[in-house]
């Protein structure tokens, strides 16, 4: 999914901050966007149960920017897997290259990783590729092109005091990463009870 809407008010509305300025927006106005968004805040905890499901799901799409039929998919594969269905998804949506060069810390939203990729900056083993949904491995070893080392977006990066989940080994200086495991839900960062995700597809 290329998102190209207001971030802003998609984070207000999902409850996930999405970007920096959304997190800081969010902080002043903690609801949902509109006219009737304050009183709406207060009204949350009376979602129906589809209601309830139909956001998580909705929470989990924005914060990997994925389309609605990519989501059915990575569900069915972890479906299929063996173990934790919870964790099979969160495993598989983690391993895009998108979301891992966000994780990295070579971007500062999904939406940049995405633009990073596509733009053909990250390596992948030493090989460019430009594919944002690309499933990395357990020890693939993601970078940024040389060429593109030297853009401010890169050099900031690299300055930048970010600290990676423990399933990422990071390498400020050379500006690459590897992909140590598959995370577990716990150990990932997004915003989502992605049980009610399962829930919303295994109607």
């Amino acid at each position: 999914m290329k998102y190209n809407g207001p971030k802003v008010r998609l984070s207000r509305r999902l409850g996930v901050p999405l970007t920096n300025k959304a997190a800081k927006v969010m902080e002043k106005k903690p609801y949902p966007p509109g006219q009737h968004g304050p009183a709406k805040q207060f009204r949350r905890g009376r979602q129906s149960a589809y209601e309830r499901q139909l956001l998580e799901k909705q929470r989990l799409r924005a914060q990997y920017n994925i389309h609605e039929r990519q989501l059915v998919n990575y569900y069915k594969k972890a479906v299929r897997k063996a173990g934790n269905t919870v964790d099979n998804l969160i495993g598989l949506l983690e391993s895009r290259l998108d979301a891992m060069v966000y994780r990295g810390g070579l971007a500062p939203t999904i939406y940049a990783a995405r633009q990073y990729v596509s733009h053909g900056h990250i390596t992948v083993n030493g090989k460019r590729v430009n594919i944002a949904s690309y499933n990395l491995s357990v020890g693939d070893i993601v970078g940024v092109r040389q060429k593109s080392q030297k853009m401010n977006i890169f050099v900031e990066a690299a300055e930048s005091a970010y600290y990676p989940p423990d399933y990422v080994n990071l390498n400020k200086d050379q500006l690459q990463f590897s992909l140590e495991y598959l995370p577990k839900r716990h150990e990932v960062p997004v915003v989502c009870e992605v049980p009610q995700v399962i829930e919303y597809y295994s109607r």
